[in-house]
């Protein structure tokens, strides 16, 4: 993404150029009994260029893949009405005044002229639909159209990813990224920055520190030169639906997967059919297996419910319940699993002191 330093200095030259084009254009007029002044030159260079960079002003939310999407469309527009030129659709005012106009002459000037203005307004209006629709289709829909050419992008730079608030105050993106077991472009909605700011700007010790973070880790994220990072306007949407319905039509309309630590989100996303990347399940994914009879040494911390209980904790977070152990906490001791048990908060792990 170019930065706006870079575009001042384009626009600057593009400028100078115009204003060198209408000095050179006037200066070639002097002997030619059409001399156009130095000033109208300079002007007219100046206008132009004035107008060409208000309209770069006005689409500076287009990027290059709206450009090329809206190219592509307006290329299935003009085909269309090429077709149906061909098939002389604008030979029906021959037949519509035939009758009316006796002269031959008025004749042929009034229907070509009528022909002329059909072809414009068909060309017109068949190119502008084309660019409006190709702009409110998905990557899914040209992959019907182009199935090779989505598979070249999934294979080589995956499927983006599409971050929700939690995701992006997780502050974990980045290394999960970097690890290689997960690939593609990370996009953050416009209104997923303005939550980010609203929790930063909070009077809540706690909501404004979380969204701190999240705002740092964004920009971590966005000054790594291995990390993709797009903040997209999600334009179209509906600002009065709820946040998570907005996340899932600008992933569903992005064609990406769904980043989040909201288990909510994540099974509203899954019955919806939309890619969903849970970090919570990642986390329990990753887990260490813990099997009885497996030795594990770790620190006892705390007593547990029974009096003759200790508590230990595994460095994934893994709570382990020691019988007969009491007497040694606050150190580490070898111990055998005995027994496991899965709750809604993970697994719970029984254990015995080794002998």
């Amino acid at each position: 993404m170019s930065s706006q330093p870079s575009v001042n200095v384009a626009r600057l030259t593009y400028l100078l150029v115009c204003e060198a084009a209408g000095y050179t254009i006037a200066l070639s007029t002097r002997g030619t009994g059409f001399e156009v002044p130095l000033w109208i030159g300079l002007t007219g260079g100046l206008l132009v260029a004035g107008f060409f960079i208000l309209v770069e002003t006005l689409i500076r939310g287009f990027s290059l893949r709206g450009f090329s999407t809206a190219t592509f469309g307006l290329g299935v527009g003009l085909l269309c009405a090429w077709l149906l030129t061909r098939v002389q659709v604008s030979s029906l005012f021959d037949l519509a005044f035939r009758d009316r106009i006796t002269n031959q002459e008025n004749f042929d000037t009034v229907t070509n002229a009528l022909r002329l203005a059909f072809d414009i307004a068909l060309f017109a209006s068949l190119g502008f639909i084309g660019v409006v629709l190709a702009l409110r289709s998905s990557r899914d829909d040209f992959a019907f159209i182009i199935p090779y050419v989505r598979f070249r992008q999934d294979a080589s730079s995956g499927q983006p990813i599409v971050l929700d608030a939690d995701a992006v105050m997780d502050g974990r993106i980045a290394s999960i990224l970097r690890s290689g077991f997960l690939h593609g472009r990370l996009i953050v909605p416009h209104f997923v920055l303005d939550e980010l700011h609203v929790l930063a700007s909070s009077p809540t010790p706690a909501h404004r520190n979380r969204g701190e973070r999240g705002l740092a880790s964004l920009e971590q994220m966005q000054a790594a030169k291995d990390i993709q990072v797009t903040i997209h306007d999600a334009h179209g949407l509906g600002t009065d639906d709820t946040m998570n319905t907005r996340l899932m039509e600008t992933t569903r309309l992005l064609g990406a997967r769904l980043m989040t630590g909201d288990d909510t989100l994540s099974k509203v996303a899954k019955l919806q059919n939309i890619p969903v990347l849970n970090i919570h399940e990642l986390i329990e994914a990753l887990k260490p297996v813990i099997a009885v009879g497996e030795r594990i040494r770790i620190p006892l911390v705390r007593g547990g419910k029974e009096d003759h209980q200790a508590v230990g904790y595994l460095s994934d977070g893994t709570m382990i319940v020691v019988n007969h152990a009491v007497s040694s906490i606050g150190s580490s001791i070898d111990v055998i699993v005995i027994s496991t048990i899965q709750t809604n908060a993970g697994t719970m792990v029984f254990a015995e002191p080794c002998a």
